[in-house]
């Protein structure tokens, strides 16, 4: 059985997808573990605990980012999880959580990665005008946004679209591409060559 640690920030609609698809079966041999919000007020506790599962505040609120980090960190290790997913959480990790759980941290960007790094990134895109955009699932290194991309869907963007139409469609996507991605790498049935993730021959 896998276990899973989730961070959010917010509404958590990303870690609401892939509990929805753990109970479908869509990510097969895996729990969520714990949910972890930076923000004791974050609405995706209170969906967590909806669902009956283990959910922890650890304010950052007026603290240094890497004693957070080391408090995040052991809540993980003593929920003893296999893989971090970052469902909305609105921190940089610091150099120390990324070394305690390395090709282990998985997050989802609303952009085809390495376009539109960032905040904002659908914003970025309507304003740059491509007519591509998407989403991205990618493991966490020291980089913003920049970590081996496990995983990306595409979609058009509509003449019609301004940033809040095109979020709400690139989030659709979200929801699918992170059940995915997650198990695809909890399978280990992968290799990193260079940048590129490859399935194992």
């Amino acid at each position: 059985m896998h276990n899973l640690g989730i961070l959010i920030s917010g509404r958590g609609s990303n870690f609401v997808a892939i509990a929805d698809a753990i109970d479908a079966g869509k990510i097969p041999d895996t729990t969520i573990a714990v949910v972890i919000s930076n923000l004791a007020d974050a609405p995706g506790l209170a969906a967590a605990r909806q669902r009956g599962l283990n959910a922890v505040a650890i304010e950052s609120r007026g603290r240094k980012r890497a004693e957070h980090d080391q408090e995040i960190i052991a809540a993980l290790r003593e929920n003893q999880v296999d893989l971090v997913c970052l469902a909305g959480y609105m921190r940089l990790l610091s150099p120390g959580f990324i070394q305690a759980f390395p090709q282990r941290i998985l997050n989802i960007h609303p952009s085809l990665l390495p376009a539109f790094p960032g905040l904002d990134a659908q914003l970025q895109a309507v304003e740059y005008g491509v007519q591509i955009a998407g989403c991205t699932v990618h493991f966490v290194d020291e980089q913003l946004d920049h970590g081996v991309i496990v995983l990306q869907r595409a979609l058009p963007v509509l003449e019609t679209d301004d940033a809040h139409t095109l979020a709400a469609r690139i989030i659709e996507q979200e929801h699918l591409a992170y059940a995915e991605a997650i198990a695809r790498v909890l399978s280990g049935r992968y290799q990193i060559v260079g940048r590129r993730f490859l399935p194992k021959s």
